[in-house]
């Protein structure tokens, strides 16, 4: 498992077009990708489970903890993003609450555009 920073300060500034803002990029896929938005509530848990194919776990919003097959913990941030290779076992789980997106595809490289925690 890979944790990786998706916040304003891993971003970058774009000002084409008269624009102002600042852009975490993310990820490219060649191939197809499923992207959905997962909602646990406080105590919420995805159980321990293999990822079918590499799967990358973007916290939005709360906090929670994160392993992979090892099975040792590691607290997760909003602007945080874990990273599971095709075949790894995996569990995300929260306290408080927290809301993610989750990309899924072949050909997922995050390390591509952003930082290790």
């Amino acid at each position: 498992m890979k944790i990786f920073q998706f916040t304003k300060e891993s971003g970058t500034h774009i000002s084409k077009f008269n624009s102002n803002f600042v852009m975490s990029r993310i990820a490219r896929t060649e191939e197809p990708a499923h992207i959905g938005c997962v909602h646990l509530d406080a105590g919420g848990v995805i159980g321990y489970h293999k990822a079918v194919i590499p799967q990358l776990l973007l916290v939005v919003s709360g906090e929670g903890e994160v392993c992979g097959e090892d099975r040792v913990m590691h607290k997760i941030n909003k602007g945080e993003a874990a990273f599971w290779i095709k075949g790894e076992y995996h569990e995300t789980s929260t306290n408080g609450g927290l809301t993610a997106i989750i990309i899924e595809s072949e050909m997922l490289e995050p390390a591509f555009f952003m930082t290790l925690k």
